[in-house]
């Protein structure tokens, strides 16, 4: 029956739902296909119907900032002490469990609230994202500038997103089969690479710069993509 439920995105607040029509509220449909996304809603939803009762979703949300945060001191540090790279690894996983499970949780239980998990979520993210590129921009792991370049596309991709999810009613959690949770993984498997050799090829090339190099050309085209197709999808519609 949960599981049933979490797939529901009507709200059955009456006084959440009041409050959102008198903003003039319009919930998106949320869009997720990523490769992990099918097996990942699974295993959400099978947790979510087992959390304690006295955990709720923004215990969640706390739980997936403050890891994405410790994530970025993390990689901070890891310059000194390689061993952070595993922590970091360790962040990241707590950062997935909260950021991911707190929405659904709150779906399983049928406690939504639209507008304020919406902006609390993206706010959090957003302010994560910093943290983590500064801290790997200070770990000697990746060029500061691509570490800056990585968050500004970040950033453009998230504004891309948010205006579309207004202005088109479709509120996309990936790209090209591509979200947040292969993101993590990748990371993950450089964390270990890192730690076990010491990835310098020609004495010039650094793991994570290669890896935050494709990553960066890989968000611009999205954002280019995404953008310009996006305007032509409203330009059609609202034709003069």
């Amino acid at each position: 029956m949960a599981a049933s439920l979490a797939n529901l995105a009507e709200q059955t607040n009456a006084k959440t739902l009041a409050e959102a029509r008198r903003a003039a509220f319009r919930q998106a449909s949320r869009i997720h296909g990523s490769l992990l996304a099918s097996a990942e809603k699974r295993a959400l939803v099978w947790m979510a119907e087992r959390i304690p009762s006295w955990i709720n979703s923004d215990h969640l949300t706390a739980l997936g900032f403050v890891a994405q945060i410790a994530t970025g001191v993390c990689y901070a540090f890891a310059g000194r002490d390689r061993r952070m790279l595993l922590a970091a690894i360790v962040c990241l996983t707590l950062n997935w469990f909260g950021d991911s499970l707190d929405g659904t949780l709150a779906r399983v239980r049928q406690q939504q609230r639209p507008r304020y998990g919406f902006y609390v979520d993206h706010m959090t993210d957003s302010i994560g994202a910093v943290a983590m590129m500064g801290g790997l921009a200070l770990s000697g792991y990746m060029h500061p500038l691509l570490a800056i370049g990585l968050l500004i596309a970040f950033l453009l991709l998230s504004i891309q997103s948010y205006l579309a999810t207004y202005t088109l009613g479709e509120f996309h959690l990936s790209f090209w089969r591509f979200g947040p949770t292969e993101l993590r993984l990748l990371l993950i498997v450089g964390n270990l690479a890192l730690f076990r050799w010491v990835w310098v090829i020609h004495g010039r090339y650094r793991l994570f710069d290669i890896g935050g190099t494709i990553g960066l050309a890989g968000m611009v085209l999205m954002v280019i993509f995404f953008s310009l197709k996006n305007m032509v999808r409203l330009y059609q519609e609202e034709r003069i």
